[in-house]
């Protein structure tokens, strides 16, 4: 590909400054100012997320993932438990976060120590999914190698048939994880590539410290 498309990918970021006296101490409360901007700007997938874990062998993996609720206790999202991110979360629970808002030149990553939620709130959430979505989550061997489409359409059909009349019950390898977070960085596009970035770091009582980085 020629330099010239790249040149022409080019954007400006003429954001609004992000500066420690108006971000708020806790990245939490941070962090849904944010999210409800995004929200208000018709961003679609707002809660749209890159999850990053590490395998046994050291290698990096990222996958897009959807938020689905958050609190000063940290960040929920669900998924197979024997999936490729379930298995290397249960090997190195550690894992990272990024949300990238394009249209507010705005990106949030987030660092932390990850561990399921209870099973009360997988089972919730998964009756709070449509039927079919959660049929397809019990009929997907997640990350796991299969013949074709056709397969995973036959096991759809037959989990249908077994539970015609019945309410779905939440298999046992599908839940949810949070994520704790331990760092924060807001980074907020600016004029000529000299962007704000803030981190905050926690501390062991739990308080936050907050540093400027360079762009």
């Amino acid at each position: 590909m020629s330099d010239e498309v790249f040149a022409e990918l080019r954007e400006e970021y003429p954001g609004e400054p992000l500066t420690r006296e108006s971000a708020d101490p806790n990245p939490v409360v941070q962090f849904g100012r944010w999210f409800d901007d995004a929200v208000r700007a018709d961003i679609r997938l707002a809660n749209g997320m890159t999850l990053a874990t590490v395998g046994p062998d050291g290698q990096p993996s990222a996958r897009i993932v959807l938020l689905k609720g958050y609190d000063d206790q940290g960040f929920v999202f669900y998924t197979n438990y024997d999936s490729r991110k379930g298995r290397e979360l249960a090997e190195s629970p550690l894992a990272a976060l990024l949300f990238w808002w394009m249209p507010l030149q705005r990106q949030v990553r987030i660092e932390g120590r990850v561990h399921k939620v209870t099973p009360a709130t997988s089972d919730e959430y998964f009756r709070s999914r449509p039927r079919a979505s959660n049929m397809s989550a019990m009929a997907s061997p997640q990350s796991q190698t299969v013949p074709d489409r056709q397969w995973l359409e036959r096991r759809v059909a037959t989990l249908e048939t077994e539970w015609d009349g019945r309410d779905l019950v939440r298999p046992d390898n599908w839940g949810g994880y949070r994520l704790v977070p331990r760092r924060f960085e807001f980074w907020q596009g600016r004029a000529d590539r000299l962007h704000d970035r803030l981190g905050y770091y926690r501390h062991h009582d739990r308080s936050w410290t907050i540093e400027r980085f360079a762009p």
